[in-house]
C-alpha cells in the first residue's frame, strides 16, 4: 500500500474534513494565509518521550459496496495496470479538478487529467504514479465529505470518539498525525524491525503512536514502523498493517455520466 506514514506527517487528512470545496469551481475555501517572502519556519520540536497511555478504540471504515463504484474501481485498476493515460482521462473530470495541499493548487486552465498527473507524479519514470492509482483502485472504502454533498473521498476515515482521541494526543504531548490504527484486529508487534523477529504481542483495534524514528528492515525486507504501545513499551509493526490518519486522498463524484475522479488531497510537491 502507498499510504505510508511520513514523519513528520502532512496534515492532508485534515484537508478532507475541514476544507470546504466549492463543487461548481473546484476551489478550496478558507485557504491558509501565505507566509511572508523569506520566511523560515522554526525547526520542529523534539518528539515527546514515550510513556504509557490509555488506548482509544477505533473502528476501521467498512467497504463502500455501491455496484457502480465497484465497476468504476475495476476500470481504474485496468487503466493503471496498462498505464493507459487516454483511458484514465475518461475517468477524470475535464474541468473543475481540485488539488488541495494547504490550498487548491490545481491549474484551472488545464484539463483534469493533467492536474491529476502532476499531483501523483504520473510521468515519473519509476511508475510510482501508476502504482498510486493501482492502490486507489484497490481501496474499497469511500466516504462523503460532510461539507460537500456528492463529493466522496478515499480512504474513508475510521470511527472513534473525538474527545477521547483529543485527550489521548494532548495527554501524551503528541500531534494527531503521530497516531494510526491497525488495519485489522490482532496485528503482530515484533521485537525488532525484521520479519522473523519474535512476536511480543498483538494489537487490538485502538490508536497506536508511531514514533519518528520509524525505519526499514534489511534490504529487500518489508518496511516496519516503530510504535509505542499502551503499556509504555515499544515494538515494530509492518508498515502496511497501520493506517495513518494523515494520508493522501483521491476524491470522486457520481453524476449522470457515472463516477469520475474530481480531485486529490495531498500529492507530490508542486
Amino acid at each position: 500500500m502507498r499510504r505510508r506514514f511520513i514523519v513528520p506527517a502532512a496534515l492532508v487528512f485534515a484537508a478532507a474534513t475541514t476544507v470546504t470545496l466549492a463543487p461548481e469551481s473546484g476551489l478550496a475555501q478558507g485557504q491558509l494565509p501565505q507566509p511572508p517572502v523569506g520566511f523560515q519556519p522554526p525547526p520542529p520540536p523534539p518528539p515527546a518521550p514515550v510513556k504509557p497511555y490509555n488506548p482509544v478504540s477505533v473502528t476501521p471504515p467498512g467497504q463502500f459496496s455501491d455496484p457502480s463504484f465497484v465497476t468504476f474501481r475495476k476500470s481504474l485498476a485496468d487503466v493503471a495496470e496498462h498505464k493507459d493515460r487516454a483511458g484514465l482521462a475518461k475517468l477524470v473530470v475535464a474541468q473543475g479538478f481540485f488539488w488541495v495541499q494547504s490550498k487548491d493548487i490545481a491549474d484551472p486552465k488545464k484539463p483534469g487529467i493533467d492536474n491529476l498527473a502532476k499531483a501523483i507524479g504520473l510521468d515519473n519514470s519509476n511508475g510510482s504514479g501508476w502504482d498510486i492509482l493501482s492502490s486507489d483502485a484497490a481501496d474499497p472504502t469511500l466516504a462523503e465529505v460532510p461539507q460537500n454533498k456528492g463529493l466522496f473521498c478515499a480512504p474513508a476515515p475510521p470511527k472513534f470518539d473525538p474527545r477521547a482521541f483529543q485527550a489521548l494526543f494532548e495527554g501524551t504531548d503528541t500531534d494527531p498525525t503521530d497516531w494510526g490504527y491497525p488495519s485489522s484486529n490482532g496485528v503482530e508487534v515484533r521485537a525488532a524491525a525484521q520479519p522473523n523477529a519474535a512476536v511480543t504481542e498483538k494489537l487490538g483495534l485502538y490508536f497506536v503512536r508511531v514514533l519518528p524514528d520509524s525505519t526499514q528492515g534489511d534490504t529487500g525486507a518489508s518496511p516496519f514502523l516503530h510504535v509505542a504501545l499502551p503499556d509504555g513499551k515499544t515494538g515494530y509493526v509492518a508498515v502496511d498493517a497501520i493506517v495513518p490518519l494523515a494520508s493522501d486522498q483521491i476524491c470522486y463524484t457520481n453524476e449522470e455520466g457515472g463516477w469520475k475522479i474530481t480531485g486529490y488531497i495531498g500529492g507530490v510537491s508542486p
